[in-house]
C-alpha cells in the first residue's frame, strides 16, 4: 500500500449532493460542528442551488463550490481530484455512484457514502478495491444507518467479551420513523434487481481472499421469540449482517469462529406476521415495472418529514454477545434514524477519515475496520449512546 500525497488539494472534504434532503441536513451538521480551519466544500450538478444552500448557513462558515454531474465522468474525477476525503448521498448508487468510486480509487482519495445496496458494495468491490489498495484510498460505504449502528455495535459488543474465543452476537432492531424517500427508493431498485444482486454476489465470493484458520458467518436465522430481549425476532434482509460480518473477517479481535444474525425487535407477534407479510409484497411488486412505477410515487428521493416528526423520531439497537462463559447486552440508540442521526453519522464519518488517527487500511473496508474506535467516540461524544446494559 503507498498512499498518495494528499496534503496539497484544496479540500479536506468534499460533500457531493449537498442540496438533497440528507445532504443539506449534513451540510448544515458540518457547519456546526466542524474545527476550525477544517476546508471544506458542498458540490452537486446545480451551481445556483449550491450557493443558496451556502446563503443558508451560519455566518461565518466558510465553504467552497463544486459543480459536478454524475453524467459527465470529467467533472467527477476534478471532484475527487480536489478533494482528501468525498462524501456522497447521490443514490441510488448502482445507478449514479461507480463513476466516483473509480475517481477516488484512482485518485486515493477517501470515498464515503450512505449505500444500502448490496449489489453496488459488490460490483464496486470486484472492479475498483484492488486500485483502492494501490493509491492508498479507503472506500467506504454504508455509513448511515445502514450499517454504522449495527457494524459499530457489534463492534463495540465484541469488546466486551473475552478474546480468543468463539463469539456470537445477535442484533435487535426497533424504531420510530419514517423511511427517507431515497431509502424507498433504493429499497425498491434493489427488490427489483433480484438476479443482478445474486450475480454481483457471487462474483464477489470468487474474487475475495479466503479466510484462513478462522470461521465468520452471518446466518439469515429464522423468526422466534427471543426470550433475552421479551420480543419476537423477525429476520432482517438487510446488508447490515454482511457489513459486520466483513469487519469480522477483517478483524481478529471477533475470534476464531463468531457468528451475527440480525433481527427486527417486534413486541406483539401479529405485528410480525404482518410484517414479514408487507416485505413479501413488497418484493412481489417491486418485480413488475407498472407497480414499482405506482410505489415509487408514493415516497420520491428528497422528500422527508417535518422537523417537529423528526424530533420525536428515534431507533435503538440491542446486542446480545456471547462468548468464553460471558453473557453480554449492549446497546446503540439515538433520534431519528433516517434523517437528523444518518447526517450526524456521515457527517462524523468524514471528519473521521480526514482528520483521526486511524489504522493503515486501504481498499473496500467497513465503518469499523476503517475507524473503530475513533468513530464510537466521536459519535458518543455527538449523543448517540453506546452502552453496556447488562453482562453476567
Amino acid at each position: 500500500m503507498s498512499r498518495l500525497n494528499r496534503t496539497d488539494r484544496p479540500y479536506d472534504i468534499v460533500l457531493f449532493g449537498a442540496t438533497g434532503f440528507v445532504g443539506v441536513l449534513t451540510a448544515e451538521y458540518l457547519a456546526a460542528h466542524a474545527p476550525e480551519g477544517l476546508r471544506w466544500a458542498i458540490a452537486g450538478r446545480d451551481e445556483l442551488k449550491l450557493k443558496r444552500l451556502r446563503e443558508r448557513l451560519p455566518a461565518g462558515t466558510s465553504v467552497g463550490v463544486l459543480r459536478a454531474d454524475v453524467s459527465d465522468p470529467a467533472s467527477v474525477r476534478r471532484l475527487a481530484e480536489h478533494a482528501r476525503v468525498v462524501a456522497t448521498t447521490v443514490g441510488p448508487y448502482v445507478s449514479y455512484g461507480e463513476d466516483l468510486v473509480a475517481a477516488c480509487a484512482d485518485t486515493g482519495t477517501d470515498y464515503l457514502d450512505l449505500s444500502g445496496e448490496p449489489e453496488f458494495v459488490d460490483l464496486t468491490y470486484v472492479r475498483h478495491d484492488a486500485r483502492a489498495r494501490e493509491t492508498g484510498a479507503r472506500l467506504v460505504h454504508c455509513a448511515g444507518f445502514d450499517s454504522i449502528p449495527h457494524d459499530l455495535g457489534a463492534y463495540f459488543t465484541v469488546q466486551q467479551l473475552p478474546e480468543g474465543v468463539p463469539l456470537t452476537v445477535d442484533g435487535f432492531v426497533t424504531a420510530d420513523a419514517m423511511f427517507s424517500g431515497g431509502t424507498f427508493a433504493t429499497a425498491l431498485a434493489q427488490l427489483g434487481r433480484g438476479r443482478q444482486v445474486l450475480v454481483a454476489a457471487r462474483d464477489r465470493r470468487r474474487h475475495e481472499p479466503r479466510l484462513v484458520g478462522r470461521r465468520v458467518e452471518a446466518p439469515m436465522g429464522a423468526p422466534r421469540f427471543a426470550g433475552e430481549i421479551g420480543s419476537w425476532a423477525v429476520p432482517l434482509p438487510t446488508i447490515d449482517p454482511q457489513v459486520v460480518r466483513r469487519s469480522a473477517k477483517a478483524l481478529d479481535r471477533y475470534g476464531p469462529d463468531f457468528r451475527y444474525r440480525h433481527y427486527a425487535a417486534v413486541r406483539h407477534l401479529p405485528v410480525a406476521l404482518g410484517g414479514v407479510t408487507a416485505v413479501g409484497a413488497l418484493a412481489t411488486a417491486a418485480q413488475l415495472p407498472p407497480a414499482r412505477r405506482w410505489l415509487s410515487d408514493r415516497l420520491k428521493p428528497g422528500d422527508g418529514p417535518s422537523p417537529e416528526k423528526r424530533a420525536k423520531s428515534w431507533f435503538s439497537v440491542k446486542f446480545v454477545g456471547e462468548g468464553g462463559g460471558r453473557r453480554v447486552f449492549t446497546e446503540v440508540a439515538g433520534g431519528d434514524p433516517g434523517y437528523d442521526e444518518t447526517a450526524k453519522m456521515f457527517a462524523e464519518s468524514a471528519l473521521s477519515l480526514a482528520l483521526d488517527e486511524l489504522p493503515p487500511t486501504a481498499g473496500q473496508v467497513t465503518t469499523a475496520v476503517a475507524m473503530g474506535d475513533a468513530l464510537v467516540g466521536r459519535l458518543r461524544a455527538a449523543g448517540i449512546t453506546f452502552r453496556v446494559a447488562a453482562s453476567r
